[in-house]
Order: C-alpha cells, then structure tokens, then sequence
C-alpha cells in the first residue's frame, strides 16, 4: 500500500492512425446523438427495428463510460459503439472473458528520408473512472518533433505497455559502389484488438503482456473503465505479418489460454507466483489492545488503508489502518506477511515494528513514529539541496538498512523515497513492507510490483528477479538524493515505464561527484547480476564519505 505517493499521471491524445482513427471535438451528449442518427440513416437492423429501445441502450452504453470515450469514437465508423457493447456484454459471462475482438486496419508504410532509423513515441489514452480526491502533479509538456501531449491524470501505476519502433518496417539495402545506405519503405499491417473484462489493478499489464507473446507491438492504447467494474481496451498493434486475422485470433486463444488463473479473479501469469516461505502470522506479546491506542491526525492515505499519528502507552506511534469496507483476502493476507516480515527485523536503518492488531475486520499495524517525514517530502515538497556529506550519510543509512534485509532474504519491492522516513536526528530507515517478501529459492516473484519511476527493467517486463531489483530502485533513490528532483518529471509514470524497458535513465547530473556516478549507473545496469550488492555499496558509500571528510578538513586546516 503506496501511503506516501499517491499519484499517477496519463497522457490523453486523440487517436492518430488512420485506419482506426479516433478523436473528435464533440460533447459526449452530441457524440451519442450523431451516432444514434448515423445508424438509423445508415438503416443498421438493430437501429430501426426498434428505435426507441435501441436508443436507451445506446444511453445506457455511453452513460458507464468516462466522458472521454465519446470524444474518442471514429464518427467515420460509429458501428464501432455496437461493437464495444457486444464485448462488454459478453465479459458479464465469466468463461468468456476476456472477451475479444481483432480486425485489420490497415497497410501503414514508414520511410525515413534523411537515412536515419526513424523512431514515434507510442501515442497512448488512458481514461478511468475515479475517486474525486485522486490528482496528478506533473505539469503539461509537449515534445517537439514528438506529436505526443504529457497531460495530468489520476492514479495510472499500474499499467504495462511496450514501446517499439516503426523502423521495423523500413529495410535496408547497401550499394557496394559507394557503401552508402537508402532505405525503403515497406508495407507494416496494423491491426485493432479489443478487449473487454472485469477491471482489476494491473490489468493493462496482462493484456500488454498477453500481446507481446504473440509477437504484437502496441502502438497506441485507449483504456476505458465503466461504472460498474468492467474494463474496455482498445489497441493499435503492429507485428503480425499479414493482414488476414485468421491466425491471429487463434493466436490470441492459445495466448489466452497459456495465461493461469481465472480472468474474473487472479491476474497472475505463470512467471506471477509469489511463493511465501514466511509462517502463519500467530498474535503473541506483539498483539496490540487496541482499547489503549489513541489515533491523532491522519498522515497520509492509499489505495486500502490510511496512515495516522497515534499514540500507544503514552509512546508516540504510526499506525496503518486497513479500512475494514475494502478488505478482501489478497489484503488480509499481504497484511499477514507484512507484520511476519516486521516481527523479524530489527536495525537500526529499519523502522521498528511496534505491534499489531489481527483481529478482523480491525487491521492496523503499529511502528515507531518519524517526525522527519519521507525523503520524497524533504526533498520535493520542502526542495532540500543536498550537500555532499550529507547525501552519503543518507544514502548510507539506506544502504545498510537494506543491506539488512538481504541478508535476512527479504526483497522490498518497493524502494524509494516515500518508503525511506527519517527520525528527529536525521537517521533514514526503511519503511513500508506491504509488498515485501522473505525471497523464496527460485527467485520468481509477482511481475510489476512496486511503483513504476522506480522499478526495475526486469520487474516491468514479467522476467524472473530477486534482490537485485531492488538495488535498481537504489539508483534512482540516489539520483534523487544528488538532484533533489522527481525522477522522469517530464514523464507520465506510464511513459517512464516504457522507457526504461528499452534502456531509458534519467539524465546524470553534471555536477556529482564521479564516484557516485559511477556507483549509480552499475546499480540500475539493466543485467541485474552486473549490479553490486548493498555489502558493496556500503563500502564504496563510506569509503567515500570519509575521503570528503578528510578533503574537507584538510582544506580547513589550509
């Protein structure tokens, strides 16, 4: 449970290809109206036999989606409505989600006329439905030379897509005379899969996932979630060879099918398998009277649960509180393995487990209170430049208490700055064990978990991972700690992901020192077994701090 950052962002353009064109600059009321009047004059069977009927369902239709699906439909091709409620239908039925739709657009040709290889950031819509409270912080940008529009949006972390370039499309030919390149143009079939199913968190993932096995790449994505819990996924997709979609809806079923568990439910693929080696939480000395924990002001709040300032036998605390409305057994039981973990770990860089209370449906867990806020707090909200000695004695502090943790194999999966907390004298300590989990041999763990600016490649792209994971994430805490900026600022959540997939890091600072540079980039090194352990940074870390110590005194003593 992400209590210190609860924000996500999403790009919103019109849809741009040709073939499947979408966009508009109609009012949703005007866009329903214009479509319902197209498929009467176009004398469509299930328009005119029954107007009025017909029209409530179309009503009905546009009233479960967001306002920005009407601004989103091809009026050039209005029978596309019919087929979207054609698929939401039909995901009602649990054996038949997801349900699909595949058709071929179009034959799109690429050339690049300079004789560089010429690469098109994926254009990508993302709408949800959401909480009122829910906001976004990264301002609108737009990239020249780049039709893509970086918008605010709400929460959007969980999403999963690949970015590909169009050059695929271009084949290259030498002349030997001159040994110069020309490039030509070929024909790339693009096609339009539709999904519909019950809208889950990390969803988008599966699916992105889900055509990548098929050899599909994502050109653009238009991503819709209805009032009543479904979900509506339109994407734009080169890859496969021929424009017939014969082969590719058996492709589809068979990828479909490789999938484990049950679309309606889990949304784990068979690289998704947390096996937990912690026992069964058991209360004892560490159970908490809840008669005797006194709740203050409310410090933060996620996606199920809220973080307070408390107090318990006259000891100022922290106490997360599950809300008791939104407990499902996933929550009951990552709230068991985060107070197993919390039981067995004591550091002094580790935020100190207090206590519990296990009794459902009144879940909290107690820690000792940090004055000091977050990192992400003192950093961006309070823009705190660090000086040098002070940087690598935080990154010191975050760099043994998980040096700690995996030794005590245990892998956090989410490492940043809203997860590190410091006390009233400044010491670091690791905080938030909601998706930890003591490793288990094989080293394969659920794919996407933690949050995307600081994730690891090989976490976003489903693969096997361990503890190295996590000293990527280290990376990127410690470029914030050097700049005092948001990692990818210019980015939505989504857009770093994709980035990162291909080798995208956030630009180094000019002035850092060339031993923290170094230290960075052979942490987020996109091989993880290239990465150092946190034994390794320590040392270096240290090492460090004490040659500026003594460089700083010496040119005192001059």
């Amino acid at each position: 449970m992400d209590l210190m950052e609860g924000v996500g962002e999403s790009s919103s353009p019109p849809r741009s290809t040709s073939g499947g064109g979408y966009g508009g600059s109609f009012s949703n009321y005007d866009v329903r109206n214009d479509v319902y009047n197209r498929l009467i004059e176009s004398r469509h069977e299930e328009a005119i036999s029954n107007p009025e009927s017909f029209r409530e369902l179309l009503d009905a239709h546009f009233n479960r989606l967001p306002p920005s699906y009407g601004l989103d439909v091809n009026m050039d091709r209005v029978e596309d409505v019919l087929v979207h409620q054609k698929l939401l239908a039909l995901a009602k039925d649990p054996e038949k989600r997801p349900a699909y739709h595949i058709r071929f657009l179009e034959n799109h040709c690429t050339r690049s006329d300079d004789g560089d290889e010429q690469q098109f950031m994926n254009i990508i819509s993302v709408e949800k439905n959401f909480d009122a409270d829910t906001r976004g912080d990264v301002p609108h940008k737009r990239f020249k030379d780049r039709d893509v529009d970086f918008e605010p949006c709400s929460k959007l972390e969980d999403l999963n897509l690949d970015v590909r370039k169009t050059s695929k499309g271009i084949e290259e030919t030498y002349n030997t005379d001159n040994i110069s390149r020309r490039q030509e143009a070929v024909p790339v079939p693009i096609h339009e899969v539709i999904f519909s199913t019950i809208d889950k968190p990390k969803l988008l993932s599966q699916l992105s996932a889900l055509l990548s096995d098929i050899g599909l790449n994502i050109r653009e994505a238009h991503v819709f979630s209805t009032t009543d819990g479904y979900s509506l996924d339109v994407f734009v997709v080169d890859g496969w060879p021929v424009q017939d979609t014969d082969g590719l809806l058996e492709a589809m079923g068979k990828s479909i099918a490789r999938c484990e568990g049950s679309w309606s439910g889990s949304l784990h693929f068979h690289l998704a398998t947390d096996k937990v080696s912690a026992a069964p939480t058991q209360s004892g000395e560490w159970e908490i009277d809840r008669r005797l924990l006194k709740l203050g002001e409310r410090i933060a709040s996620g996606s199920c649960g809220d973080l307070y300032h408390g107090v318990y036998l006259s000891q100022d605390v922290a106490v997360k509180v599950l809300r008791s409305e939104q407990l499902n057994d996933t929550q009951e039981e990552e709230f068991s393995q985060e107070v197993a973990i919390l039981r067995k770990v004591q550091h002094r860089n580790v935020v100190h487990f207090i206590g519990a209370c296990t009794e459902s449906p009144h879940l909290c867990i107690v820690t000792e209170y940090m004055p000091g806020g977050s990192l992400y707090s003192y950093l961006h909200k309070n823009h705190n430049k660090l000086k040098l000695p002070q940087l690598l004695k935080f990154g010191i502090d975050v760099s043994r208490g998980m040096e700690y943790l995996h030794q005590n194999n245990i892998i956090h999966r989410d490492l940043k700055t809203a997860n590190l907390l410091m006390d009233s004298h400044n010491v670091v300590k690791v905080a938030d064990f909601g998706v930890a989990r003591f490793q288990n041999q094989e080293g394969v763990m659920t794919a996407e978990t933690g949050t995307y600016r600081w994730m690891a490649p090989e976490v976003i792209n489903h693969q096997p991972y361990d503890q190295k994971a996590d000293i990527f994430s280290f990376a990127i805490v410690l470029w914030e700690l050097i700049t005092a900026k948001v990692p990818y600022d210019t980015m939505t959540p989504l857009q770093a992901a994709l980035g990162v997939r291909q080798g995208l890091r956030p630009d180094l600072p000019q002035d850092a020192h060339p031993k923290l540079l170094d230290l960075m980039k052979r942490c987020w090194e996109t091989t993880p077994s290239n990465r150092p352990s946190f034994s390794e940074i320590t040392v270096e870390l240290e090492m460090l701090l004490q040659e500026v110590q003594e460089t700083t005194d010496a040119a005192n003593d001059s």
